[in-house]
């Protein structure tokens, strides 16, 4: 990191060059001239008194990647019910590791679990790490964190990648802080160099622009994906991969979170399962118009979605918006009613198989990414559509 050295020997008259710099970061205390926290980098100072500041580059800190070898997913889980997404990114491991021959690795963490590393090999995994200790049976951050580290102590893994699930989202950061390494959240775009550096794609400013982002200097490399941003991989006929019982110290078990009960929500289907999707937008005028799209949700058999501005209005739950502050879904068919198309909403959906938009205007952006487009107003489209279906029993 670079800094500003002040040369206080070369110091005659203090008082002047606290008013070199506009952002007030100069100050003159008994210690003499100093910087604080508000310095820009602008470099003013250093332009008006080149004797007295000093601009200095520190070394960068470097890594011998040759140590680090291997792509590592977290296997996110309830009692052995593991999440969906952990498919998902053992397949996009095994991708990257083939471009650099590396192992994938999985740690699975959990009480009672190692008859459940089996299902894990099925999916391409060279080798799957399991701690299974009763004090692991609840998730609490502290002992599943002590055993993700004695893995990456004992492993090395060059990149670890973590479903962006509750999970997920509390243990990579907590990870990456205790290794100094960089963490890149919600990636929508994963790939990798010659040289093992992790190129992680994510939307940035309101998904403005897309931030590539690199970690050259440090090792593991760690990011987050949330579901239905890859597709999983299939099941291997033979598995080859091998399964490793590990072990840690009880005392780093320990936890200060005591599990009193453990109430389990009742499951339903989410917009991320959901094969069709019906997507509600600004077009609709009044809440209870959204029962037309309720009426063609349910002859399609589908879900009911919606875009931002209807839950900013208090008209649809915040769980069923899909976008980047939203849900990410990957359904056979959406149909859009009403919805203008912007990047935000765009890059939760554009991995549906089939797209049908429905808007009155023709130059709206959301026909840019449609397979069918229908320029025309809701209340007319939607009752024509679900009286078709009613009578033909198609689209």
């Amino acid at each position: 990191m670079a800094k500003i050295v002040v040369h206080q020997d070369k110091v005659t008259k203090p008082e002047g060059l606290v008013e070199l710099c506009p952002f007030n970061a100069i100050e003159y205390t008994s210690a003499g001239i100093t910087i604080n926290s508000g310095c820009k980098m602008c470099k003013i100072c250093i332009k008006q008194e080149p004797e007295i500041f000093e601009y200095v580059e520190s070394v960068r800190e470097t890594v011998d990647k040759s140590l680090w070898k291997g792509v590592a997913v977290y296997i996110d889980h309830v009692e052995g019910d593991i999440h969906p997404v952990s498919y998902e990114l053992i397949g996009k491991a095994r991708e990257l590791a083939q471009k650099i021959n590396h192992p994938v690795h999985a740690i699975f963490m959990g009480h009672d679990i190692m008859k459940d590393a089996e299902k894990i090999l099925k999916y391409g995994v060279d080798e799957v790490f399991v701690y299974d200790e009763t004090e692991l049976k609840d998730f609490r951050i502290e002992p599943y964190a002590a055993c993700f580290e004695d893995y990456i102590h004992n492993n090395r893994p060059s990149i670890v990648l973590v479903g962006g699930t509750t999970i997920g989202r509390s243990l990579a950061p907590r990870l990456a802080a205790r290794f100094r390494t960089g963490l890149t959240a919600d990636c929508t775009v994963l790939d990798v160099q010659e040289n093992t550096d992790l190129d992680q794609i994510r939307p940035a400013f309101g998904g403005n622009i897309m931030a590539h982002i690199h970690t050259p200097d440090h090792r593991p490399q760690f990011a987050t994906v949330r579901y239905k941003i890859f597709d999983a991989p299939a099941i291997v006929e033979n598995p080859a991969g091998l399964i490793t019982k590990c072990s840690v110290a009880s005392e780093k078990l320990a936890s200060e979170i005591e599990v009193l009960e453990v109430h389990e929500k009742e499951k339903t289907i989410g917009i991320e399962d959901a094969e069709v999707i019906i997507v509600v937008g600004s077009a609709f005028k009044k809440q209870e118009d959204l029962s037309l799209a309720y009426k063609l949700a349910e002859k399609l058999g589908a879900k009911v979605a919606s875009t931002r501005p209807l839950i900013e209005k208090g008209w649809m739950d915040p769980k069923l918006q899909i976008g980047l502050s939203g849900r990410t879904v990957r359904p056979k068919l959406i149909i859009t009613c009403g919805v203008s198309g912007s990047v935000q909403f765009v890059a939760g959906m554009k991995g549906s198989e089939q797209i049908m938009a429905i808007n009155i205007d023709p130059e709206a952006a959301i026909f840019k990414n449609a397979h069918y487009a229908v320029v025309g107003d809701i209340y007319e489209v939607l009752p024509r559509l679900i009286e078709r279906i009613e009578n033909e029993g198609t689209l």
